[in-house]
């Protein structure tokens, strides 16, 4: 074994060590997350229509403040404290429309902090007056509009008589609007023929096709890995060291095969396994495979370590979608979609890098080009790495 490998091997057993050590002490981090996730349901009955709007915990925090003991939680007292401005905060920003008419809930029915550790949630219902068919019911959400720094997205899921749907309200298309169809009772009869020529998998009948279901969570895959810097900055070090074509096509395919695994058991409540694991162990898949490009010249069988390590970013990858109630009939559909939506930007980025990479590694210096981005990327992943576990 040459000195380079050995000192690799120690780093990277130091690096584990560090992280079995420190993880079991890890708190909640109000740090900027990847994403700031609410959740709605719609249910639409006869006699009326209920909106039920949980936003994470996090983003409370951020919105509005309230953590008078900086512990990064909100304690009821706390939350006691910020309701009023909460309530108004989303009145202004979360609004539902009936036939293109603005509507205020006839009452709160309930504002709740529902307590669940990494899960906590402020939950909202109110209540409006009921639709009929023929009539037009939308919903828009502008929070977080002006915010460009914060990724923003309201996963909604529609109950509309014995149907279900969904739609991701993200980045620009914050609204989704639906046509109801059907009778108005039994139970609201949902006209099938409509729903089958509208295609698009948000809602019985007529619905805007930007929020359309499938598409919506292909946009939500695209924009959830182009603002997971982390997991750019795994791929780019994954690419970043020397290797043959088919090397590269095995580790990427390695890579996709184990992330969408993962992704979808989480999804699927096969396995659960916490963010206060999860995050740190994607910071350190960025810190090994770098220290491993340094310290190695020539990287074998990278495609085990890149199907490992894959197996921890589909985790994290699911995190956004695990708490939805996505239909079981719209959920393969939804889940491909998203899973698209990631593999389109990586194949996109792979595509764009390997022709310049190439030609990097004709140069005289490529060696030492690949020490540099891999010692940023290894910088980069120790900051993450240290502030997930001690935050």
């Amino acid at each position: 074994m040459n000195k380079p490998q050995s000192l690799f091997r120690v780093f990277a057993c130091l690096l584990i060590v560090i992280f079995i050590a420190v993880a079991p002490f890890k708190q909640q981090s109000a740090q900027a997350h990847a994403y700031s996730a609410a959740y709605s349901t719609i249910t639409m009955t006869k006699t009326q229509t209920e909106l039920v709007y949980a936003l994470d915990e996090l983003s409370v925090i951020e919105l509005i403040g309230g953590d008078t003991n900086k512990n990064y939680m909100l304690e009821q007292e706390e939350f006691d404290a910020i309701k009023d401005h909460m309530v108004n905060l989303i009145r202004d920003h979360v609004k539902l429309s009936i036939n293109n008419k603005e509507i205020p809930w006839t009452q709160v029915e309930s504002f709740i902090l529902d307590r669940k550790g990494d899960a906590t949630k402020v939950i909202f219902k109110a209540l409006y007056p009921s639709v009929s068919a023929s009539d037009t019911i939308a919903l828009s959400d502008d929070l977080y509009v002006n915010d460009k720094k914060t990724n923003y997205v309201n996963l909604l899921t529609i109950n509309y008589g014995d149907m279900k749907s969904t739609a991701a309200l993200s980045g620009t298309d914050r609204s989704w609007l639906m046509l109801v169809t059907g009778d108005e009772y039994e139970g609201f009869k949902p006209d099938l023929q409509a729903h089958q020529e509208s295609q698009t998998g948000t809602g019985v009948g007529v619905v805007s096709s930007s929020t359309s279901g499938w598409f919506s969570f292909f946009k939500l895959g695209m924009n959830h890995i182009l603002s997971g810097y982390d997991h750019l900055l795994f791929l780019f070090s994954l690419l970043i060291a020397r290797q043959t074509f088919k090397q590269y096509a095995t580790m990427i395919t390695a890579f996709t095969i184990a992330h969408s695994a993962t992704l979808t058991m989480t999804v699927l409540g096969w396995i659960n396994v916490s963010p206060i694991i999860v995050e740190p162990m994607i910071a350190l898949s960025i810190c090994y495979v770098a220290a491993d490009n340094i310290f190695s010249k020539n990287v074998k069988k990278r495609w085990m370590v890149t199907f490992a390590f894959g197996l921890i970013h589909g985790m994290g990858f699911a995190d956004i979608l695990k708490e939805m109630d996505i239909p079981r009939s719209e959920l393969g559909i939804n889940l491909i979609s998203f899973n698209l939506g990631i593999e389109a930007v990586q194949i996109t980025i792979v595509a764009l890098l390997l022709p310049l990479l190439y030609m990097m590694h004709r140069w005289k210096f490529s060696r030492r080009a690949v020490v540099f981005g891999s010692s940023v990327a290894l910088l980069l992943g120790g900051i993450w790495l240290f502030e997930r576990l001690i935050a």
